[in-house]
């Protein structure tokens, strides 16, 4: 039974990472988060300690470590801007490390956590969870079969549109330095999907980008790719059900990838523990995009922008 500790317990997809600890058989002996907002740890590990000072925390992991119990895993589940740090407290606290999205917010932050990783003989794994999913990975196989037959390059419309209250703005979340801004914080595991299905980037243009909504157009090695993100409920299409709306399309036709992604952390942690985590180098073109779109000059739009851009919807 592997032995982990939480950073981040109270936030949104802490409760992911605790069902896939349970569902693992492993056990999470400790967590940490400035909010002691975190009862739902009461339906996975009651037993576990808690503690919202990071040097208590840190005290007590070393303890454990010097008494011949330590953890086995750090899992970081902390804000974006606190990824970096987190994630080099684990490796120094003799851990593994399982990183959420994003790993750090910079590229070449990962170059100061490879070394801690080769000073230590610790390693970090992230969660790339749509790398996972079943649909995912037929579509790569397909798109790949494709392209071995001489098809592509190809055109894909990315549209992802989650609806945020004013809360948000508030928030860490809504920090264009804390969270690295929409293209980071909601749309990085999507980059990562098409680049790991279309291959590596040749040319980013921003059309917008704002602090509810962002677009462009990525050129990949084999496809022209129009991105759409947004938190603003007014930009959801008259078809739309809820307040989510989803949507990739490749040359046309809808990939339908809206089911299965509720054991996507449980899928990823079984991997992780079988030695076939993502490290993470696997993060930087994905990470390098989401910099390059958080940083770029906003160009005009031209017939090549998301349709959402060109026809008003937003």
């Amino acid at each position: 039974m592997k032995r982990f500790a939480l950073v981040g317990a109270a936030g949104f997809v802490a409760p992911r990472h605790m069902k896939a600890i349970r569902d693992t058989d492993s056990e999470l002996v400790a967590a940490l988060d400035r909010s002691d907002n975190v009862g739902v740890m009461d339906s996975y590990f009651p037993s576990a300690h808690f503690f919202v000072e990071f040097e208590r925390f840190d005290r007590h992991l070393d303890k454990l470590r010097r008494g011949g119990s330590g953890v086995d895993y750090l899992t970081v589940c902390s804000p974006n801007y606190l990824h970096d740090s987190h994630v080099r407290f684990g490796l120094r606290s003799d851990a593994d490390v399982v990183c959420e999205k994003p790993l750090v917010l910079n590229p070449w932050n990962i170059d100061a956590i490879s070394e801690i990783e080769l000073a230590t003989g610790r390693k970090v794994s992230c969660i790339l969870q749509l790398r996972v999913h079943p649909a995912i990975v037929a579509l790569r196989e397909s798109v790949q079969a494709r392209i071995a037959k001489g098809e592509g390059p190809f055109d894909v419309d990315l549209t992802y549109i989650t609806s945020r209250g004013r809360w948000y703005h508030t928030s860490w979340k809504g920090d264009l330095q804390k969270s690295g801004g929409l293209a980071t914080n909601i749309g990085i595991h999507f980059f990562d999907m098409l680049l790991w299905i279309f291959g590596p980037l040749k040319e980013s243009r921003v059309h917008r980008a704002d602090p509810t909504t962002g677009a462009g157009v990525l050129h990949l090695e084999n496809a022209r790719v129009r991105w759409f993100l947004s938190i603003d409920p007014r930009t959801l299409p008259e078809n739309a059900t809820g307040r989510t709306y989803r949507s990739i399309t490749v040359a046309g036709q809808e990939v339908e990838f809206s089911e299965g992604f509720t054991d996507l952390h449980t899928v990823s942690y079984r991997e992780i523990l079988a030695g076939r985590g993502f490290p993470a180098e696997e993060t930087r073109r994905s990470i390098e995009i989401a910099h390059a779109i958080r940083t770029a000059a906003i160009a005009p739009t031209d017939e090549e922008a998301h349709p959402f851009c060109k026809s008003g919807t937003s």
